[in-house]
């Protein structure tokens, strides 16, 4: 596989479009990973919802790093955006305190408690989703796909 400068790989004969971000760990940084998304989705005429949802999934994976990844004392997120012919993969990387995937999100009577509902949302919008983290282990990655419609 050859990959050029704009990041673009190409190998036999399907194409593989590939951009890899690295943000500090800090809110305000999350917008770029959208933007990132709309130009990835400008290569291809992506239908407005699928780039919705896309958008919707990535902002919660990168947010989830962001608020729970690192102390006060920073980091940075890892995002690769890959564009195949039948499908757009994501890969978030953090380098932060790990989590347990399968935790569920909690409720005080109808009302929803911090946290737990990010992932949810991803597993809804997703076609695949691989979270690789644990609980006090260092570094989470979670991947997810979205197939596209032909």
């Amino acid at each position: 596989m050859v990959s050029d400068r704009a990041g673009v790989e190409t190998g036999g004969s399907e194409s593989l479009q590939a951009i890899r971000l690295r943000i500090p760990a800090r809110p305000e940084y999350v917008a770029l990973c959208r933007l990132a998304m709309t130009g990835l989705a400008q290569v291809r005429s992506l239908e407005e919802d699928t780039v919705a949802d896309l958008k919707l999934a990535l902002t919660e994976a990168v947010s989830n790093s962001v608020r729970h990844a690192y102390a006060d004392d920073g980091g940075h997120v890892d995002i690769l955006y890959e564009l195949g012919p039948d499908r757009v993969r994501v890969e978030v990387v953090d380098d932060g305190a790990g989590f347990d995937p399968d935790e569920k999100p909690s409720y005080e009577g109808d009302d929803l408690v911090e946290g737990g509902l990010g992932i949810a949302i991803i597993r809804t919008i997703a076609d695949d989703l691989e979270i690789d983290s644990k609980p006090g282990v260092r570094g989470s990655t979670l991947r997810f796909v979205k197939l596209l419609n032909r």
